[in-house]
């Protein structure tokens, strides 16, 4: 499959953009040649995709259930009990869902925390776009609900090398609150054993810190550490509330964060440290977390509020730059999982956006890269390409309509039962 998108926007420069297969082939200001696909480039900017590093994706079925509580309120009276009416059918189509939104957002890879992982996993292979699928754990609950877990996981393992190169599979204990030492360490020996990714929740509330150095007189973060979690293949989602020695330790692991401002805000978790973290060194990326809290699973507004919350929590205008959390949402993420795109450069993977110059929040166009952070949303995209493959075309996605449609009817049976 070979697709070309002639006369592009692209570093300020006009351009022809080639792909062959599932790689950027060349970039140059005109190419000649013979190709299966053709884009119009013209009022089209060129750019990375963006890769979404925490997300439950399936919980596109929870948006607004429930509003103006308290975390641990919130999932206990709220989430949990809906959680417990999904079937693997409604996840596979709340998954679809939250595919096709990131699709229309810009977005080609999410790293996911969810029930029924397979699941979850067919949904993503379906729609073309990759993913990280969480084999997760969790140990406060119900006896049979474990059984389920390691079931699924194992299950979800032992068919790996029938999935496509664009699927990961990551070992994703829930937090240090509800997975005991032993499976962590048992986890990180996995995951060193078997070069596996992890993804964990991470001091995303003061109240899980409290409870950690009530229980092991050390912050989430020296706990992990301890077990010997933290390697440059972790991924921490939130981290919110951190040490300077909690900073130092995530940066000398070489751990990557997942920045989550929409979700942080509207659950009062905290202010993220993104200037000390960025400083130290550590890898930071933007996560959308789950619909339930966030609403939406655009990168756009992780972007803009991650921005604005790192300027308000060092009370300064200087606190980020547009270029560096741009960077946080395309080239990082896809750094944390070792994925050779996120930067368009020939011999990159093809994974790449066309935005819409002709839509009123680009213009005026006297800093692109402005726009995409402070101003643009998901009108804007136009075209997306994921490992070579289109998946959306003039704003369109095959089958999007059945996708929601089927995704409403789930939606409403949630709350039936």
């Amino acid at each position: 499959m070979s697709i070309k998108i002639s006369q592009v926007l692209f570093n300020n420069n006009i351009v022809d953009a080639a792909i062959e297969n599932d790689r950027i082939q060349a970039i140059a200001p005109r190419l000649g040649g013979a190709f299966d696909t053709v884009i119009d480039g013209h009022n089209k900017l060129l750019i990375p995709p963006f890769y979404n590093t925490h997300c439950h994706a399936a919980m596109t079925l929870l948006r607004g259930i429930a509003d103006n509580l308290e975390l641990m309120e919130w999932l206990e009276k709220h989430i949990w009990p809906a959680e417990n009416n999904l079937t693997a059918e409604a996840v596979y189509h709340g998954s679809k869902l939250a595919i096709l939104e990131m699709i229309k957002s810009g977005t080609v890879f999410f790293n996911d925390m969810y029930f029924f992982p397979e699941e979850t996993l067919r949904a993503a292979e379906e729609m073309g776009i990759r993913a990280a699928i969480g084999m997760i754990a969790i140990d406060t609950t119900l006896p049979e609900k474990r059984s389920k877990y390691i079931y699924d996981n194992e299950r979800l393992f032992e068919k790996r090398s029938e999935y496509s190169d664009r699927m990961i599979l990551t070992l994703a204990p829930h937090a240090v609150y509800t997975v005991h030492e032993k499976t962590l360490r048992e986890i990180a020996g996995r995951s060193a054993l078997e070069n596996l990714p992890i993804h964990i929740h991470l001091s995303e509330t003061s109240g899980e810190v409290e409870q950690c150095m009530a229980l092991h007189k050390m912050s989430p973060v020296q706990y992990l550490d301890k077990l010997n979690l933290l390697t440059p293949r972790t991924v921490a989602a939130h981290a919110v509330h951190l040490s300077d020695e909690d900073i130092e330790i995530l940066a000398e692991r070489k751990v990557s964060v997942s920045y989550n401002p929409c979700s942080n805000y509207k659950l009062s978790s905290g202010r993220f440290r993104y200037r000390d973290l960025m400083n130290a060194g550590v890898n930071i990326t933007f996560g959308t977390d789950g619909c339930a809290s966030s609403d939406n699973l655009s990168m756009f507004d992780e972007m803009k509020f991650g921005a604005l919350g790192a300027k308000n929590e060092q009370n300064s205008s200087t606190a980020c730059s547009v270029n560096e959390i741009f960077d946080c949402a395309t080239h990082a993420g896809a750094a944390a999982f070792g994925i050779n795109s996120g930067v368009i450069a020939e011999g990159r993977k093809a994974d790449l956006v066309l935005i819409d110059l002709d839509t009123p929040m680009m213009i005026a166009s006297h800093n692109p890269v402005s726009n995409l952070v402070y101003a643009a949303d998901s009108s804007c995209v136009d075209t997306v390409i994921c490992n070579g493959k289109i998946l959306m075309q003039n704003r369109i996605v095959p089958g999007e309509k059945e996708i929601i449609a089927q995704a409403r009817h789930f939606a409403a049976e949630l709350l039936k039962k």
